[in-house]
């Protein structure tokens, strides 16, 4: 039976959308959906957003790159694995916490390119090379993950939740 920490990979993986949660300059919270790009070891989600849009702008100011200069950085979020089983009443997902950045244009190629292996449809939207020029609306960013928690209620019926640290390094 796998462990832990292959269940989460496995989910990760296997997740189509995360639903983001940011904070905007107001305070006021927002979540949206977003496709991803998992990596381990270390942790990292990456995603594809327009800057002048809620969850590239508040995600850009979480960092604290915005207008005001302010945030920490600090998102959450949650993965899908399966749709729930609603007749079963189980669900199969993971729910993070981490700190975001947008990438910087040096080396984002390599990263856009990785997005693009599991996207391929999102050519439309990203270019690596115009993406690295800041010539696109888009920007690519980077949650790094700092706690994990496996949700599984079919698999761990009595305690479904399993919280997990961050792996740092491979």
């Amino acid at each position: 039976m796998p462990g832990d920490r292959e269940l989460l990979e496995e989910y990760v993986r296997a997740g189509q959308l995360m639903q983001l949660a940011t904070v905007r300059a107001d305070g006021s919270p927002m979540v949206g959906n977003l496709w991803y790009d998992p990596h381990f070891a270390p942790d990292l989600l990456r995603f594809v957003a327009r800057h002048d849009r809620w969850h590239g702008a508040d995600g850009h100011r979480a960092g604290g790159h915005g207008p005001d200069g302010q945030g920490d950085g600090r998102v959450g979020g949650s993965i899908v694995s399966v749709p729930p089983d609603v007749r079963a009443g189980t669900v199969r997902g993971v729910a993070f916490t981490g700190v975001v950045r947008t990438l910087p244009p040096v080396g984002v190629e390599a990263a856009a390119r990785s997005f693009l292996d599991r996207w391929p449809g999102a050519e439309v939207a990203i270019d690596p090379g115009r993406l690295a020029r800041h010539e696109t609306p888009s920007r690519l960013y980077e949650i790094a993950v700092t706690e994990w928690v496996l949700f599984d209620e079919r698999r761990f019926p009595d305690e479904s939740r399993h919280v997990l640290a961050a792996a740092r390094t491979a």
